[in-house]
């Protein structure tokens, strides 16, 4: 990998259409390949959902209102560097499921 830029994206139409990816090459960016998907490159998935899920765990709720609330909490709740950290750990593991082709989440 380059020093660069690097973008990963999924292959949703807007991000592949010529435009975009024009946009890409001019910025210099370096495009990461994009693998059909995976769980383990969403960090929504891997970071924020699962953390808030486990956060979540055992309560119950009366009201769509009260579920929303404790969600954005939860979010306010965290710093900075929970986010980070997520983002960051994105490179290992696109290296280990893109580069070398193995699969990150653990079957059962």
């Amino acid at each position: 990998m380059s020093h660069g830029v690097l973008l990963h994206q999924d292959d949703a139409p807007d991000h592949t259409s010529a435009v975009t990816m024009a946009a890409i090459r001019e910025c210099g960016f370096e495009l990461l390949s994009q693998p059909p998907y995976s769980p383990d490159l969403a960090p929504s998935d891997y970071l924020v959902f699962r953390s808030l899920k486990d956060s979540l765990h055992g309560q119950r709720f009366g009201c769509d209102e009260k579920v929303i609330d404790t969600i954005n909490d939860w979010f306010e709740l965290q710093d900075k560097q929970f986010f980070v950290d997520g983002v960051n750990s994105l490179t290992h593991r696109w290296e280990k499921r893109v580069v070398l082709e193995e699969d990150y989440i653990k079957k059962l």
